[in-house]
C-alpha cells in the first residue's frame, strides 16, 4: 500500500496513545520530513515510533487476552474465534508460535476453566479495559450474573487486538516504504504521483509493481 492511501487511513484509524506520543503524532512529524524531503530524519521518527508503538500494543494485547486466555476458546464462541485466530494474536507476541504450541500453552488453562465453571476468579481479575464493575455493574442486584455480559463483549475484544496489530504492522510498513523512497533516490513528492496502470488486473486490482534496477537493502522493522 502507498505511504499516500496508508497514511490516510491511518489518520481515520484507531490510534495508539502512549503517555509521550501517539500513532498519529509519528505519522504527522514523519510525514513533514518527508514533505521537506528529509528522508533519513522521517525513517528515525518512524523507527522511535516503532519501538514505542509496538510496546504498548504488546503490552495491551498481553491485557486483553486475561490471565487466562482458554475463555477465548470456550464452546460459546465457536463460529466466531477459533484456535486459529487466538493462534494469530500469539504469534505476533511470539512469531515462533504455531497452533501447536498456542493449543498446548492452553491444556492447563482449561483445565483452569473446568475446575471452576463459575469463572469467578477469572471474573474478578479481568481487566476494566474489558469489563469495568464500577460502571458496567451499577444498579444490579448482588446475587446478579455479570458472565453473559462479559462474555458478549470477548468477540469485540478479540478484535480489537487484531486491530491494533495490523494497525502496528502497517505502521511498520510504512518504515519500509521511507527507506525504499530514500534509496530509490526518488522524491517524495515524485512518489506520491506514481499511479497504477490503467491494464486491466485481476479482480479489479490496482496494482503497481517498482523494480529497481539493484536490489533494495531494507532493514526490518525493530
Amino acid at each position: 500500500m502507498r505511504f499516500r492511501r496508508s497514511l490516510r487511513f491511518s489518520l481515520l484509524a484507531w490510534a495508539v496513545h502512549s503517555k509521550e506520543r501517539s500513532l498519529l503524532d509519528y505519522l504527522a512529524e514523519a510525514r513533514c520530513y518527508l514533505e521537506l524531503e528529509e528522508h533519513e530524519t522521517a525513517l528515525r521518527r518512524f523507527q522511535e515510533g516503532s519501538i514505542v508503538i509496538r510496546s504498548h500494543i504488546h503490552k495491551y494485547v498481553k491485557l486483553l487476552l486475561t490471565f487466562n486466555p482458554a475463555v477465548y476458546l470456550q464452546p460459546q464462541f465457536r463460529g466466531q474465534i477459533d484456535l486459529r485466530r487466538l493462534t494469530r494474536i500469539y504469534q505476533w507476541l511470539d512469531p515462533t508460535l504455531d497452533e501447536n504450541a498456542v493449543f498446548d500453552m492452553q491444556r492447563m488453562n482449561l483445565f483452569i476453566l473446568a475446575q471452576d465453571p463459575n469463572n469467578w476468579k477469572w471474573v474478578e481479575s479481568i481487566p476494566a479495559a474489558i469489563w469495568d464493575s464500577k460502571i458496567d455493574w451499577v444498579g444490579k442486584a448482588i446475587w446478579d450474573d455479570p458472565k453473559p455480559q462479559i462474555y458478549a463483549r470477548l468477540p469485540k475484544t478479540l478484535e480489537l487486538m487484531e486491530s491494533m496489530i495490523e494497525t502496528n504492522r502497517r505502521f511498520e510498513s510504512y518504515q519500509t516504504e521511507v527507506q525504499a523512497i530514500s534509496q530509490l533516490g526518488i522524491s517524495f513528492h515524485d512518489w506520491l504521483k506514481l499511479t497504477p496502470s490503467t491494464e486491466i488486473k485481476l479482480d479489479g486490482a490496482k496494482l503497481m509493481y517498482i523494480i529497481p534496477s539493484k536490489p533494495l537493502e531494507l532493514q526490518p522493522s525493530i
